[in-house]
């Protein structure tokens, strides 16, 4: 009996070491888009473990995932304001390329050296990682939201992240994704990304109350066909040319190469011929859908087209937070017909299903990154049908909500700033007679000499008071496309090239327009900073939300300093 168990343990043993090491899976292009399962918290508690994992696929290709601790991909995290967080984060990368460095600034500060600490050892490598939770408004510590000194190694044991989301945090949709320096691009592309769900959207706009909601995270990956010709269906557009990192330029036609093939919660739809993901409804129904551009560098521009003409989309919350949050507004929804999705913001928006027999495409369309930037070009993400047997999706909105209760803090668009400040974009060759060489990416205060970003360094470049308010002007004097990003707030847009706009929302990515030689000054944005909420205060980033010119150093470092009398974080 004895040997007869060892046999079958030997046998089972035998089996699982036949298993691959992950599952970063992916459905089969034209699948049904999949739900992302859900994690919810449970008498104001989440507990979750997260393991992140690599892979080469026998295309080639390169895979990052998060699995919970049941299998799950990239799970929601779903929680109330208020509740904890108790998240176990486990390294399970091994290094895809032995022939890879760390990072031109990585390795560990003095400081740092000879500790084994993840709270500060700063290794910025092929195989660290991290987490960062995008758009909340935690504090920039360890085991919070600190992405400067936090790096979590394979052989470490589970990193612990542990925080309560903040009791005025704003309900909407926000993502965690890895932020090592140098390496978030190649994490990102290859799909370490998720979504998390501040709950409570209909207590802040009844318009959303009894919805059925989806969460859409599109994210973008290397192309699965690199070599092959653009679809017949397509016009002839001009030659494809090759950025300096490989990627298709941008053309300016709206079609040819992308830069990059994009997913729709896993499911690819590839170039050239963009096999749309499937989605079902039931006709006429309204739903809520929350849409996350995941993506490392592709910009989106959403539209919903029934028989080929584009439908209203009622926008309720960008980046996280409802239109409702000025309250002087009341239960705002702003109906558009396309909705623009710069890398790492979220668009929640009502949308109503087809009637019966009509078709329905959710694509996005072409964006104009600007003459050094990467192609965008139009295609489509997934068509929607509408049938009288379509599930419903698994989460569904309270349909009698107790309202929130009105904000204490003064609307941002009625504080007057203590300053202003200039901050620029802009990119140089490292080889001036080399149009063929790497580039390197900036985002400078204006008066400094350019510099990239280094990790190592410490020194802030910006230091302001926790409980101010300044308007910071962002520049970008380079011929692409940029989108800033600030961590741990949001901000308001006050200009767009130099001109006052009526944005009765926040922010915490926006797009800067390129620059064209012919024009006679620099095109920028009027940012409105919020440094009210104590829990910015500490050591934290700025930068370009596309993660190459992150990586490549267009990023810059503020400390927030505690008001007079307040303890630092």
């Amino acid at each position: 009996m004895k040997q007869l168990v060892l046999i079958a343990l030997a046998s089972l043993m035998l089996q699982a070491a036949e298993v691959p090491r992950n599952s970063c899976s992916r459905p089969p292009a034209g699948s049904a888009v999949p739900e992302p399962e859900d994690l919810r918290s449970s008498n104001g508690v989440l507990k979750a473990d997260l393991t992140i994992h690599n892979s080469i696929e026998a295309d080639g290709s390169v895979r990052y995932c998060y699995m919970d601790g049941n299998g799950n991909l990239s799970p929601n995290l779903r929680l109330k304001p208020g509740d904890l967080l108790i998240l176990h984060l486990n390294n399970d990368l091994i290094d895809l390329d032995p022939k890879a460095h760390a990072h031109m600034h990585a390795g560990k500060s003095p400081a740092a050296k000879n500790n084994n600490d993840p709270c500060v050892s700063g290794a910025m490598t092929a195989t660290s990682t991290n987490l960062h939770f995008h758009g909340l408004t935690i504090p920039p510590v360890c085991h919070q939201d600190d992405v400067l000194k936090t790096s979590v190694s394979p052989h470490d044991a589970p990193f612990e992240y542990r925080f309560r989301i903040p009791s005025d945090e704003p309900p909407g949709l926000y993502w965690y994704h890895p932020h090592i320096h140098g390496f978030s691009k190649v994490q990102v592309l290859g799909g370490a990304s998720g979504a998390l769900i501040v709950e409570g959207i209909e207590r802040a706009n009844k318009e959303v109350a009894g919805l059925p909601e989806r969460v859409l995270v599109v994210r973008d990956q290397d192309l699965v066909n690199p070599n092959a010709p653009p679809s017949k269906s397509e016009p002839v557009v001009p030659k494809m040319l090759l950025d300096r990192d490989g990627d298709a330029a941008n053309n300016g036609t709206g079609f040819g190469k992308p830069a990059k093939d994009l997913s729709i919660n896993f499911v690819p739809v590839p170039y050239p011929d963009y096999p749309p993901a499937a989605i079902e409804m039931k006709p006429g129904e309204r739903q809520l859908w929350r849409g996350l551009n995941a993506s490392a560098i592709t910009y989106l521009n959403l539209e919903v087209l029934f028989d080929r003409k584009a439908q209203p989309l009622g926008l309720v919350a960008l980046d996280g937070v409802p239109l409702s949050e000025n309250r002087s507004l009341g239960d705002l929804v702003s109906w558009q017909t396309h909705l623009g999705v710069p890398p790492g913001a979220r668009v929640e928006f009502i949308v109503k299903g087809p009637p019966l027999g009509v078709a329905g495409l959710l694509v996005t369309r072409t964006v104009d990154t600007g003459p050094g930037g990467e192609n965008d070009p139009n295609r489509a993400l997934a068509t929607i049908a509408a049938s009288e047997n379509a599930p419903e999706p698994r989460s569904l909105l309270a349909a009698s909500p107790q309202p929130l209760a009105p904000s204490s803090a003064a609307w941002l668009g009625d504080v007057a700033p203590l300053r202003t400040r200039k901050l620029y974009f802009s990119e140089k060759l490292t080889d001036p007679n080399n149009p063929n060489s790497a580039t390197e990416f900036y985002i400078t205060v204006d008066g400094k000499t350019p510099a990239l970003f280094d990790p190592q360094s410490g020194v802030p470049d910006i230091v302001v008071k926790q409980g101010t308010v300044e308007d910071w002007i962002i520049e970008n004097r380079s011929n692409e496309l940029h989108a800033f990003h600030i961590h741990q707030l949001h901000f308001l847009l006050v200009d767009y090239l130099g001109k006052p706009v009526n944005e009765p929302f926040l922010r915490d990515t926006v797009n800067v327009p390129y620059y064209k030689d012919q024009m006679m000054v620099y095109p920028s944005v009027r940012l409105r900073m919020d440094f009210r909420d104590p829990n910015t205060a500490g050591t934290f980033v700025y930068h370009c939300h596309l993660l190459e010119h992150e990586d490549g150093g267009m990023m810059g470092l503020i400390r927030v300093e505690p008001a007079d009398g307040a303890k630092a974080p």
